[in-house]
């Protein structure tokens, strides 16, 4: 699925043969212990969101109780402060293949991402160009569109609706003298299609612009070496990936110490906090970094399964690599077993990429002749919880003819997600075809 370099044989090989079972980390998981009706929840809305581990919620309450306090002080708990803001970035800077210097943390990423498009926005003429996506989320085009009030022009990749993807070979036709800026989504939040960015990011500098790579949704799925991709920026989202809501933006050096960022007067100067504006979540920032830890400890059991695919890389960044891969030899075929069983459905039709090309565990449909919003109800009513409706990425729901309809229904997986949940979900969806009401 990462498409800055092929799946390795090994993580081919386990996945073809089922090799990795991840349902032992529900154990980690206290909100999986809900029940509706009788029935245990399942949480089939991880696009939107995952649960957390034990060891986050301990994180964060341990920082409340034992090292609440302001940074830069002369005092225990505020140098605690300082050490938690520290590991946090160690922790992402791992977890992307960056350095810690290249890691900034803010509310979300869209707030992130606003910041960042009105500093790169300052160094802007009238007629210089921004290209953004129909497949994207709307956190990695409206922060751009709104540089149209300073003279910026927007070019549109367009996307096919018939098959959900974006023709990098049209993005050579958008490219020019006048393009500064390139932002493209790693994968579709809506629909689950993973975008070569690699090649984006190559095309993108070739025209001398700046690649900023919208990861939040691929984060949780695969792999990510920001150095392998190459992109100047790129977002995620802790609470996509087991984490508290924390937004996280990576900077490559050069490019992130040339931004010329909106601060107070006593803030610094220098990346990564730059881009800070105020007071950080710091219990966010412990369970961010818990986040990270929960994921190595889950690869650490894998190593030996990915060592190819892990290459050269040690310590904790092995781990994590080894834990992306298995994350999605475990995902995809329950991902596939959803798919093909929702096909079968009278009345279902499921939106996305063609079988075989990149993609995530997230799949979306519609019913024939039922709201997006009655399924979800009908679905939540029986323990299953899913998404519906646009998901932000309102372009494209709009370019699939979706809107006044209401969207699409999204189911999302994570590694706390079961096969026995997917026959659930199709066992519902059955019984919704055969007359069941919301």
């Amino acid at each position: 699925m990462n498409q800055s370099g092929p799946a390795s044989a090994t993580s081919a090989t386990a996945r073809q043969e089922g090799a990795i079972d991840l349902s032992w980390c529900r154990a980690e998981f206290p909100a999986l212990q809900r029940t509706v009706g009788g029935q245990p929840a399942a949480f089939l809305d991880g696009p939107g969101g995952t649960q957390v581990p034990q060891a986050v919620i301990d994180a964060m309450a341990t920082y409340l109780v034992e090292r609440n306090a302001n940074t830069h002080g002369a005092f225990p708990t505020s140098r605690a402060t300082d050490e938690t803001i520290a590991a946090a970035r160690a922790a992402m800077a791992d977890f992307l293949g960056a350095t810690p210097a290249e890691v900034a943390f803010g509310p979300n990423m869209t707030t992130l991402n606003f910041n960042l498009a009105r500093a790169i926005g300052r160094t802007l003429r009238p007629g210089d160009e921004i290209v953004v996506t129909e497949l994207d989320h709307d956190a990695n085009v409206s922060p751009w569109l709104v540089l149209q009030e300073q003279g910026a022009v927007i070019r549109w990749l367009p996307v096919d609706p018939a098959t959900c993807t974006l023709d990098l070979d049209r993005l050579g036709d958008l490219l020019g003298r006048r393009t500064r800026v390139v932002a493209i989504g790693w994968a579709s939040n809506a629909v689950g299609t993973v975008n070569d960015v690699a090649r984006a990011v190559r095309m993108a500098h070739e025209a001398g612009a700046l690649a900023v790579v919208d990861a939040v949704h691929y984060a949780p799925h695969g792999p990510i070496d920001v150095r392998a991709i190459g992109c100047d920026f790129l977002l995620c989202s802790a609470y996509k990936f087991f984490g508290p809501h924390v937004g996280v933006l990576y900077g490559r050096r050069a490019a992130f110490e040339a931004l010329e960022t909106y601060r107070v007067r006593p803030q610094s100067a220098a990346a990564p906090e730059k881009i800070e504006t105020g007071t950080l979540n710091h219990e966010g920032l412990a369970g961010l970094t818990a986040a990270v830890d929960f994921l190595a400890r889950l690869g650490q059991r894998y190593l030996d399964a990915f060592r190819d695919a892990v290459g050269g890389a040690t310590g904790r960044r092995a781990a994590i690599l080894a834990a992306m891969h298995a994350i999605e030899a475990y995902e995809a075929p329950l991902a596939e077993r959803l798919r093909r069983g929702l096909a079968t459905l009278p009345g279902v039709k499921v939106y996305g990429p063609p079988e075989g090309h990149p993609r995530t565990p997230t799949v979306s449909f519609t019913v024939a002749g039922r709201h997006p919003a009655e399924v979800a109800r009908f679905l939540a009513e029986r323990g299953l919880f899913v998404w519906d409706g646009d998901f932000y990425a309102v372009t494209l729901i709009e370019r699939l003819g979706l809107k006044a309809s209401g969207g699409l229904v999204r189911v999302g997986l994570a590694p706390y997600n079961t096969a026995a949940e997917i026959e659930r979900l199709l066992e519902a969806m059955e019984a919704l075809g055969r007359g069941g009401s919301g």
